[in-house]
């Protein structure tokens, strides 16, 4: 049952992902990151340092991900100021992987909630607006 399960979010995600605006993709991405952090932490309070690891090692590759995603020619002082917390975030997951601790995780989906507000409130019409016509 619970492979069936992931087996249909997998297309759900894929069907959601092929019909994606730009901005849409991130939003999931923040929405992903917030979650893996959530069930990393949750593994972590109940010992279990597999599920910890996978999640927390997903978490971690989504932020770099949204780090990648950065145009930092096009973006300004926004895209390096992103870069620098992008790349502090990683390291606190990180470090919180390692040493066991969930509090750099609380901080972390602090930082991505308020980013991912923020980016819910950019207005429809710029939704495409990084897309090459």
């Amino acid at each position: 049952m619970r492979g069936s399960l992931q087996a249909y979010k997998q297309v759900s995600v894929n069907a959601q992902l092929a019909s994606a605006s730009p901005h849409r993709i991130i939003q999931m991405l923040y929405a992903g990151a917030i979650e893996r952090l959530i069930q990393g932490k949750a593994a972590m309070e109940q010992g279990n340092i597999a599920v910890k690891c996978e999640r927390l090692t997903k978490a971690l590759d989504i932020v770099l991900s949204l780090r990648d995603c950065l145009s930092m020619e096009d973006g300004g002082d926004i895209a390096k100021n992103l870069d620098a917390l992008y790349y502090f975030m990683g390291s606190e997951i990180s470090r919180a992987n390692a040493e066991n601790v969930t509090q750099p995780l609380d901080d972390v989906m602090g930082m991505l909630r308020e980013i991912k507000s923020a980016w819910d409130q950019i207005p429809t019409e710029y939704h495409y607006l990084t897309e090459t016509n």
